[in-house]
């Protein structure tokens, strides 16, 4: 491996969100020079996104060491670290912070998306001389302009949020699917909040079986509580077993387990209605209408329609960088075989740092969500490490780079998960309590706490 930096020239980090100015902090701490590129006109603009969703990790795993020790010397201190924070909260007490750092803040670009990376002169194809040209980062600004940067290395931490699955079960849009779209919601909606109007009252599917799925599904039992009128359907690709549910009380994030058995319970208590299995085929708009309809011709109509089948990576900007990827989950091929949600869990992912995360095209990383490709099971914590790593390598100590260590909560769920559209393990609600899946009235009182844990499920 060589990660040798042309002088002078910055590494680019593509993204402003938790992995990426975690990136931001490790590069400042020993002296690499570094621009961050991020699209949102503010620090984790994505996030922002899903500001209400709490994570069901609390705070101690959502905070980078190299950020900690840079805050610390401003007299930040750390929320309660074993308090779940929300979105929002992660945002104003920590990431906002963190970017207005003077080491961090005089080298990030607001409104700065990133359409394209290159070699300085070269598509994807020559191959003499390839190591010694720069990188050349194409950005377009709030205005539209396109602008060009020369970088030493890049580490792409744009994650999944921007792209999310289509509810065909195929994993293209459904027929319908796109010209239906004023009547579906993608990730997960302030359905008792901001979104209230659009979903009180009306009959509401939910397409998905993980963790996003679940939040939804429990605002909605939320807003039914004071909207007896709201009807809920929960569309499921397969029909749900435990292992749907998660790994319960043997989870050791007592939240992420809890999640699993409030959401079994809003089936048992009659709240809401299950179809599977449905596998999506179609959709057709109606009068003050929506129809889903299955690959048996089943059909189901809904006022409104939320799709939480998870994300995946979108690698257009990178047509001309050399990538070797693994044959269907889309990462670093050579960390498929680690994370494969066919095989495990959030908590059994090993240590992985620059050594799984090379890509033909030297210098080049991609971290964070996007890393994982199109398996949910991805823990912030887990892109911490990772950006560790490859700062380290980059900074030519190679020694801390491969000294990757990571220790994840185990989920309870140890094998072969099956969790139909997300796969995975890694999004959900908090609760307040242990036993709030012991009623429906508890049910319904904690819902509002309810979120998304992971960054992906967290979508960073």
């Amino acid at each position: 491996m060589n990660f040798h930096l042309p002088p002078k020239l910055p590494v680019a980090v593509i993204g402003a969100g938790p992995v990426g100015l975690a990136a931001a902090a490790h590069l400042a701490e020993r002296g690499v020079p570094f621009v961050v590129f991020e699209a949102g006109e503010r620090p984790a603009a994505a996030i922002a996104q899903w500001g209400h969703v709490t994570f069901f990790s609390p705070w101690r795993f959502n905070v980078d060491s190299a950020a900690e020790r840079l805050l610390k010397e401003t007299r930040w201190t750390m929320p309660d670290p074993d308090r779940d924070p929300t979105g929002q909260e992660l945002i104003d007490d920590y990431l906002a912070p963190l970017a207005a750092l003077p080491v961090i803040s005089s080298n990030i670009c607001y409104g700065a998306k990133v359409t394209a990376v290159t070699r300085q002169g070269m598509d994807r194809v020559p191959s003499k001389g390839r190591e010694q040209r720069p990188f050349e980062i194409s950005v377009t600004n709030g205005n539209g302009k396109m602008e060009r940067f020369l970088a030493s290395a890049v580490i792409d931490a744009s994650g999944t949020w921007s792209a999310p699955n289509p509810a065909g079960a195929n994993g293209i849009h459904a027929p319908g699917e796109k010209e239906s779209a004023a009547r579906i919601t993608t990730g997960i909606p302030d359905v008792f909040g901001v979104e209230r109007k659009r979903f009180a009252g009306k009959r509401v599917v939910v397409i998905g079986s993980g963790h996003s799925a679940m939040d939804s599904i429990l605002n909605l039992v939320r807003l039914k509580k004071e909207e007896p009128a709201t009807e809920i359907i929960w569309a499921m690709r397969s029909v749900p077993s435990e292992k749907t549910f998660g790994g319960g009380a043997a989870d050791q994030l007592s939240n992420r387990g809890a999640l699993g058995e409030r959401a079994k319970a809003t089936i048992a208590s009659g709240a809401v209605s299950v179809e599977a299995p449905f596998r999506v085929q179609s959709f057709a708009l109606m009068k003050d209408a929506i129809a889903i309809s299955d690959d048996t011709g089943k059909s189901i109509v809904a006022d409104e329609v939320i799709v939480a089948t998870g994300f995946r990576p979108d690698f257009s900007m990178l047509s001309e960088i050399r990538l070797d990827l693994h044959p269907w989950l889309e990462c670093t091929r050579e960390l498929g075989p680690l994370i494969d949600p066919n095989e495990h869990s959030c908590g059994d992912v090993p240590p992985h740092g620059v050594k799984e995360l090379t890509q033909p095209e030297n210098n080049f990383f991609i971290v964070g969500m996007k890393s994982y490709g199109r398996a949910p099971t991805f823990l912030m914590a887990t892109g911490y490490e990772q950006v560790r790593s490859v700062a380290a390598a980059l900074a030519g100590d190679m020694e801390a780079a491969l000294d990757t260590k990571l220790v994840l909560p185990q989920t309870g769920v140890c094998e072969g998960l099956g969790h139909g559209e997300e796969g995975g393990c890694c999004g959900g609600p908090a609760l307040s309590r242990a036993d709030a899946c012991c009623n429906l009235d508890a049910i319904e009182k904690d819902a509002g706490k309810s979120g998304c844990g992971c960054a992906a499920a967290g979508r960073c």
